[in-house]
């Protein structure tokens, strides 16, 4: 029997969880909430991963469970796979994700639209907003990435990186 959950659930579980520890339970502590969101992605990873794996045999080195990620993982996750990998074959990968379906449908708060050319000070701080805000819902999805690859016997760091919405990027660094 599969078991699946609609989209929307998802992206509206991700919102209210990042919502409740920023503006709850930390809310004076951002990498704290930070830190708490990107615990729990590695958490549901480390368990997809364990689940996606089971009838496979181990990876037997960094760029195969790479690629799992990119393709199976991913495909299980959103329905598509990863659009780039790069890697310097130095412990450094970078996914790219050019429709990351959790930013397609982010809204920022629209009282930060609304900016006259004479008040740039706060159309700065509207962008750090946003910026800060996007950036808090990158945490989990690093997360369930760090937790898969861990899963697989892969210590490393995950990053991500927006440049236009909804593109991001992965960086995946591996500890030796």
């Amino acid at each position: 029997m599969v078991r699946e959950v609609a989209e929307s659930c998802v992206d509206s579980l991700l919102t209210e969880m990042v919502a409740s520890y920023c503006n709850r339970f930390y809310a004076n502590k951002p990498e704290l909430a930070a830190r708490r969101i990107e615990a729990i992605g590695y958490q549901v990873g480390h368990q997809l991963s364990e689940r996606y794996t089971m009838e496979r045999p181990r990876f037997s080195d960094h760029l195969e469970a790479i690629k799992f990620i990119c393709k199976d993982f991913w495909t299980e996750l959103f329905k598509k796979q990863i659009d780039n990998l790069k890697t310097n074959h130095r412990g450094t990968f970078v996914l790219q994700d050019n429709k990351f379906p959790w930013l397609e449908r982010i809204s920022i708060d629209p009282s930060t639209d609304k900016v006259n050319s004479a008040e740039d000070d706060s159309l700065t701080t509207a962008e750090n907003k946003a910026a800060s805000t996007i950036s808090m819902h990158l945490y989990y999805p690093c997360g369930i990435i760090r937790g898969a690859l861990s899963n697989l016997g892969i210590t490393c760091a995950v990053t991500a990186d927006i440049s236009n919405l909804p593109a991001c990027s992965f960086v995946v660094r591996v500890k030796a």
